[in-house]
């Protein structure tokens, strides 16, 4: 049994795909697969039910899990104490990020982060909310980076600070000419969202609920089901429709017919809180603390509270 073993067990019970915890572990599917059915033969015992789809953790599978997750843990805290022995920050450090947060934000802070702590070997992964909440219970992550609310009494936030949301809008729509919006102009008849599973779509969406105007199905010919902003903003340029952006999206256009669509919002503004979170029994909290101070400290002085 080792190490490695419970990492990918630990894995395969988060994400409940092989390939998927294979892509997280970042190993091939077969070695993966391997490493795990040598567990099972070792322990004499079924951890997880391949016929099912998404795969099942078993009942002793759960217990087992339990444990690893447990090992898992202890084996951060010695990391924890010889960190804090030679005062020095290095082992590895797992990062979750949604996705319409990572494009934006990591150029700012990254390449100061690593050279100010070269000892850390950072791995990212672009993930879904739900997803890091799952990672970090599980052990599989330590840090998230994503948008407030969490509604989960295992996970601790730490506040980083408020993104406003502009409109980007193309030039033939009824509100291109507004020198300024008000969230009581927005309905979602003619807002390219996000698909499901992104909470930028629900904050989108919480934003037009917020103005008063009745949601109406959308009424397109074509609905769109993406899960990347820049297609959208493509999509915003021939002509499709309007979408809402995050802000520190913008710091990136350097076309002026691009700035053009960008339209700032009255006060009150729109905006989405965001957040580090780990888990409340994460030991190397030090690491925690290094990346929130990067990170206030990269990003624009307007956005810092």
């Amino acid at each position: 049994m080792t190490i490695t073993q419970l990492e990918y067990i630990v894995a395969v019970d988060a994400y409940r795909s092989f390939s998927v915890a294979a892509d997280h572990c970042f190993v091939t599917q077969p070695t993966l697969s391997s490493q795990i059915q040598k567990l099972e033969e070792e322990l004499g015992v079924q951890i997880f039910d391949r016929s099912k789809n998404p795969i099942v953790t078993t009942d002793v599978g759960e217990k087992l899990i339990q444990q690893a997750t447990s090992i898992l843990l202890e084996r951060d805290k010695l990391q924890a104490i010889i960190e804090n022995e030679k005062n020095e920050f290095s082992g590895e450090l797992k990062i979750g990020i949604i996705p319409t947060i990572s494009s934006y934000l990591l150029p700012f802070f990254l390449k100061s982060f690593l050279k100010n702590y070269p000892k850390i070997d950072v791995i990212i992964d672009e993930l879904t909310t739900s997803e890091i909440i799952a990672g970090l219970h599980k052990s599989v992550l330590d840090i998230g980076i994503l948008a407030l609310p969490i509604n989960d009494s295992g996970i601790t936030t730490e506040y980083l600070y408020s993104e406003p949301f502009v409109g980007f809008i193309p030039e033939n729509h009824r509100l291109f000419k507004k020198n300024k919006l008000e969230v009581t102009d927005l309905v979602t008849d003619d807002l390219l969202l996000l698909k499901e599973g992104h909470c930028l779509r629900e904050q989108a969406l919480k934003v037009c609920k917020s103005s008063g105007r009745e949601l109406n199905e959308l009424s397109r010919k074509v609905v769109f089901e993406f899960g990347n902003l820049d297609t959208l903003i493509k999509l915003v340029q021939q002509n499709f429709g309007m979408t809402l952006l995050p802000y520190l999206s913008t710091k990136y256009m350097t076309d002026q017919k691009l700035l053009r669509l960008v339209h700032e919002f009255n006060p009150p503004i729109p905006k989405r809180e965001i957040a580090l979170v780990h888990n409340k029994i994460f030991i190397r909290k030090h690491l925690v603390k290094a990346l929130k101070k990067e990170i206030l400290k990269s990003i624009p002085s307007e956005l810092v509270e």
